[in-house]
Parts: structure tokens; sequence; C-alpha cells
């Protein structure tokens, strides 16, 4: 693995940490200050300031005691400042153990010598919807899980 890769994961690793402690401002710490979260409900938030506050009343409200479970799919350096890493994962309250649901698709840039978080974008896989359109149009199904 490289010292990239292996900073990016930090940063992802980081911001799940934030998240499972409830710490707003240092969830917000691990994006750009221009960054975009499009969250799984749609909305849009605009910089790590902004992220970081509207997680802490999130953190504080409907996500109070949540974990955010976090699989690394897929990281692809583009060039020297720039990955895109693709995740599983979802968010789940208590011990409950359950598949991830979820897939993000972050996009971390090198700021100031650390990677952030530049935008990231969360979608709820819908795995019956993928069964029928797979069985329906076999050639529409990825070739790696």
């Amino acid at each position: 693995m490289s010292t990239d890769t292996a900073a990016i994961l930090t940063t992802l690793e980081q911001s799940q940490d934030a998240w499972n402690r409830g710490d707003g401002a240092a969830y917000g710490a691990c994006f750009t200050a221009d960054a975009t979260d499009v969250t799984f409900v749609g909305t849009v938030y605009h910089g790590a300031e902004e992220i970081g506050r509207a997680h802490q009343a999130l953190f504080e409200g409907f996500l109070k005691g949540t974990r955010l479970l976090l699989e690394v799919l897929d990281v692809r350096l583009h060039g020297p400042d720039t990955a895109v890493v693709v995740t599983r994962g979802d968010v789940v309250k208590g011990k409950r153990a359950r598949k991830p649901r979820k897939i993000a698709t972050y996009t971390l840039v090198r700021d100031a010598g650390q990677w952030r978080i530049a935008a990231v974008q969360k979608a709820q896989r819908k795995r019956l919807m993928e069964a029928i359109s797979f069985k329906l149009q076999p050639a529409t199904a990825p070739t790696t899980p």
C-alpha cells in the first residue's frame, strides 16, 4: 500500500471515528473548506464548517448514538493530489449488525499537505432492484461485486 493510500484511508478512519464519537467539529475537519457533502436523503452541505455544524446538530438529534460503518471497496489515485474512493457502509444504532446498505463515493484532495474530503455523495443500495436488473439484462451486472 502506498503512503498516499494509507493517508487517504486514515482520513476516512478519522471521519468515521469523529462520527462514532458524535463530534461534529472533528467530522467537519476531515473536509476541505469548500467541500460538498450530498447526504443519503439528498441534503447538500457546503464547506467543512457547515458540514461540521450540521452534523453536530444531527449527532445531538436524529443521529445521536449512531455508528458509521465503512468498508473501502476501491481507492484510485488520479495524479499526485486527487483520489476517488468508493465505500460501502451504513449508519447503525446500538449493537445490531447488518449488511451495509449504502454506497458512498468520496473525492479526496491533498490540502496543505494533508488528505481531506473534497466531496462525498451517498446513495442507498437497492439489492432487489439490482437483482431484477441483472436477471432481465445480464449485461448490466458489474464484473466485480
